[in-house]
């Protein structure tokens, strides 16, 4: 667990790094590959979005992790790829289909702070009567 907890930060770390750096270069995307870049983008937003929120579950495992960031990002551009072969924006579905799964990893990853934040509030608020006592 603390192996696989670590492995998450130093991919954290480099997602992070990456955008630094990206937002530095000036590096232009031709029209053709701005909706595969877009779809691949979206694909590790919701990948590091799924990753928070079993982390917040304690399910959080660095295989799977790795794994469902390349799978998603090339099934992603893989839809886009037969959808501009057969000229329809299936991309759209794609971009519809993660935004919806990052709202919900937002919404969950929420849920479960707040519900431990009550927590550790209401556990230090017995402890408080435990000594007042």
């Amino acid at each position: 667990m603390h192996f696989e907890l670590s492995i998450m930060y130093f991919v954290f770390i480099g997602i992070l790094l990456g955008i630094l750096v990206g937002s530095f270069l000036k590096i232009n995307i031709p029209p053709e590959y701005a909706r595969y870049t877009a779809v691949a983008i979206l694909g590790v937003i919701d990948s590091i979005f799924g990753a928070l929120r079993s982390e917040t579950e304690y399910k959080y495992d660095s295989v799977i992790f790795v794994t469902g960031l390349l799978f998603n990002m090339a099934l992603a551009i893989f839809i886009t790829y037969v959808g501009d072969k057969l000229n329809v924006e299936l991309y759209l579905a794609v971009v519809i289909a993660f935004t919806i799964r990052i709202f919900l990893n937002i919404g969950i990853i929420r849920t479960i702070s707040i519900e431990k934040l009550r927590a550790l509030r209401a556990k230090r608020k017995s402890q408080e009567t435990k000594k007042n006592r």
